[in-house]
């Protein structure tokens, strides 16, 4: 009887183990990371109108199949730096600007799966949408914005309308797919050797202006300034003829002054009054 009874509690637990075993590894369930979404697919009607949200749910083995996606901000970038974008070695976007100009950019895209359309996304796409649907939007709507701009708009003055641009064009393309873009990065803008030498050029050029601008400045404040001491120099002569106008020894005394500055002399007026002097003091009257 004890040995029925080991005999059986035995046999349970070896169907017990095996059942275990069984759902280990026919995993009747999934679970749903944190920032995931699961579409299933049965095998009897396909993809089911309906996405797993976060947590355990239970499937049907061998019918349903799981397919999960990540539902978090995501970003693509496409850049000539080989370590920083999806693709290695240089992916930069070459594009012509309006007027024909060659540019290379650098550009990173941050976009999430609309976490509500996730079964729609696996329906139209599939899991591999990046490379299906992001990649090439970016490359064309990149293209198409930066045709509509001269060189110089890409090169400083509109960057900024430029990347919001192309933000907008594609927020619009991907909605269709259920991909719903947050932000567009124009990392890099490079420009051809010979664009870049032009450049150079333009930039020497504007700073000889300047510096010729600052000389044809510097020249006209010395010209003013020499009109000034002319003008001066007039109001001199005028004032001191009027003072020679008005006494006629102020004459005498610059004359005496000129001709021996150091020594006494005697200034007659013509009235026989004599009138002492010395080259370094002041005649009456001149003052």
């Amino acid at each position: 009887m004890q040995t029925q009874t080991k005999n059986g509690l035995r046999g349970l637990l070896i169907a017990i183990g095996v059942a275990l075993l069984a759902l280990f590894i026919v995993r009747p369930w999934v679970t749903v990371g944190a920032g995931e979404r699961v579409v299933l697919f049965s095998l009897s009607g396909g993809t089911l109108q309906r996405q797993l949200g976060e947590g355990t749910h239970l499937i049907v083995p061998f019918v349903q199949r799981a397919v999960p996606y990540d539902v978090r901000t995501q970003t693509y970038t496409m850049s000539a730096t080989s370590w920083e974008g999806e693709i290695k070695g240089d992916d930069s976007l070459k594009v012509l600007t309006s007027d024909g100009q060659e540019v290379r950019i650098d550009i990173s895209v941050r976009f999430h799966v609309d976490r509500e359309q996730v079964f729609r996304l696996h329906q139209k796409i599939g899991p591999d949408y990046i490379n299906k649907i992001i990649r090439p939007a970016v490359r064309s709507q990149t293209r198409v914005v930066i045709a509509e701009f001269p060189v110089n708009d890409v090169y400083a003055t509109k960057r900024e309308a430029i990347e919001q641009r192309i933000e907008d064009k594609l927020r619009v393309d991907l909605k269709k797919t259920d991909i719903v873009v947050d932000e567009v990065l124009l990392r890099n803008v490079m420009f051809s050797d010979a664009f870049a030498k032009a450049i150079e050029s333009k930039q020497i050029a504007q700073q000889n202006d300047q510096r010729m601008v600052y000389v044809l400045e510097q020249a006209a404040k010395d010209k003013q300034k020499k009109i000034l001491e002319a003008q001066g120099d007039a109001a001199s002569i005028r004032l001191r003829g009027r003072a020679i106008a008005q006494n006629s020894r102020v004459v005498q005394y610059e004359y005496a002054r000129k001709i021996a500055p150091n020594v006494g002399a005697i200034i007659t007026d013509g009235r026989g009054v004599n009138v002492p002097f010395s080259g370094s003091g002041t005649a009456p009257g001149a003052r």
